[in-house]
């Protein structure tokens, strides 16, 4: 089966921990809003499922140890989801995410894997015209990529030479106008609409 369906990629989330199925489930459409992902509680549910529809599998390191070899097959589309940084206690054979990091690290690694394996998006259906619209002015771009870069209110004020006021009115407008009130968010934003690149964050 072809697992880009509708011109919409598929993936599939496998885990049995709830609370991180959700939380990765809402920052992987975030980063890509195109997607649809399906979420598995368990490795039987999951098979059940016409596995090879999927174009990347997020597997708890727990369940692909149980059924290395089923995964070994897919190791290019297997992403195992690790509690662990450390490159030694990772599996060699696949891809690993370190779900035990804060929220702005794991975005970074999210967006990362997205513009290595996808050759910064190219190699994915175009986001649609709704998702894709310009929304922000050309000054409110500038305040969110000097925002997502770690800049302060005052700093930015004077990369721009504007005053602090007018940079915190830019700040309040930007998360009105997206609906986004983390740094997390406007950094996935920014960085899937190109206004910063993400080796600046």
């Amino acid at each position: 089966m072809n697992p880009i369906t509708d011109g919409r990629p598929t993936m599939a989330i496998v885990n049995p921990n709830t609370l991180a199925v959700m939380g990765l489930k809402a920052m992987l459409l975030h980063v890509m809003p195109i997607l649809t992902i399906d979420t598995y509680g368990s490795f039987a549910e999951f098979e059940a499922n016409n596995p090879d529809q999927y174009v990347h599998l997020f597997v708890d390191m727990s369940i692909v140890l149980e059924h290395r070899a089923f995964f070994v097959e897919r190791n290019r589309r297997t992403i195992v989801l690790t509690t662990s940084v450390e490159p030694e206690k990772q599996m060699a054979e696949f891809h690993s995410l370190c779900i035990n990091v804060p929220e702005p690290q794991l975005v970074r690694s999210l967006l990362m894997m997205v513009h290595q394996h996808h050759h910064a998006g190219k190699n994915l259906p175009p986001v649609p015209k709704a998702l894709s619209a310009k929304i922000l002015s050309d000054r409110e771009i500038e305040v969110l990529a000097l925002i997502v870069q770690g800049l302060i209110n005052k700093e930015i004020a004077d990369r721009l030479h504007i005053g602090l006021t007018t940079v915190i009115t830019h700040r309040k407008n930007i998360m009105d106008k997206l609906g986004m009130r983390s740094v997390s968010a406007l950094t996935i934003y920014a960085v899937m609409h190109g206004y910063v690149d993400i080796n600046k964050i």
